[in-house]
């Protein structure tokens, strides 16, 4: 097994069971447990567990939204190809605010080269514009998030409030027709309405995990979304429930 099959299998069975030892994580991939302890250690580094003597355990608990470095290692490809579906969205010389998250991470990349003037509001994706040849960068005040860098709080919200953009790229925690919007952290949600309140056009980015999942904070219906761009594990009910509300649905 390559090694970074071997690392996903890892970090995908102390996820799904909570905490896993070295023996049973040995039988899993067929690796010897030397090599077992190298990749947690390896993993330990990266944010994706927490290591203990004889195994590794979760850092996500229910409720809880995954480490920032757990999801962007998740899913990449469809997130490249969402991103590639909303810089097409977007024309040249338009305004955008960009969400945090590594979707809207991928789309701060997609992005780089393109004449548009880009609020990000994660220090994540303002790093990815930072220097690019094409947008004009607007930073907004607040408080990172640990780990996440996502900017909250009443600078940022302050920020979005004193402008107005043509469109607001919008990423989200859970998404169903039913409960709109939602986001795991409080202040992130407040931000995100204040993005919204902000927009002219709002485009939500949802990989199908996304579907039909809704997390503690509302962010908003979907009667408030324009645009949803996902991928194709997203389920058609899902889509077609968005669609019926009057939401324009892309597939990535």
């Amino acid at each position: 097994m390559a090694s970074a099959d071997r690392l996903k299998q890892i970090t995908d069975a102390v996820r799904e069971r909570g905490s896993v030892g070295v023996a049973e994580l040995a039988g899993l991939t067929g690796a010897s447990e030397m090599t077992i302890r190298r990749d947690l250690e390896t993993l330990a580094g990266q944010g994706l567990l927490e290591r203990f003597r004889g195994g590794a355990r979760s850092l996500v608990l229910r409720g809880e939204e995954p480490p920032f470095a757990l999801r962007a290692a998740e899913g990449l490809e469809a997130k490249r190809r969402i991103a590639e579906v909303v810089a097409s969205l977007l024309t040249d010389g338009e305004s955008v605010v960009l969400d945090s998250g590594t979707t809207c991470l991928e789309v701060a990349h997609a992005l780089a080269g393109r004449r548009l003037t880009v609020m990000p509001l994660s220090l994540h994706a303002a790093n990815a514009l930072t220097g690019a040849p094409g947008p004009a960068l607007l930073l907004p005040g607040g408080r990172p998030r640990p780990g996440e860098l996502a900017l909250t709080g009443p600078l940022t919200q302050a920020s979005l409030a004193s402008l107005r953009f043509d469109t607001a790229v919008i990423g989200c925690c859970g998404l169903t027709a039913a409960d709109g919007l939602t986001a795991y952290d409080l202040e992130d949600a407040a931000v995100k309405r204040a993005a919204i309140a902000s927009s002219r056009r709002v485009v939500a980015v949802a990989d199908g995990t996304k579907f039909p999942r809704t997390a503690l904070a509302h962010v908003a219906p979907v009667s408030a979304l324009h645009t949803v761009v996902t991928d194709a594990t997203a389920p058609a009910e899902e889509t077609e429930a968005l669609a019926a509300a009057g939401v324009d649905v892309r597939t990535a």
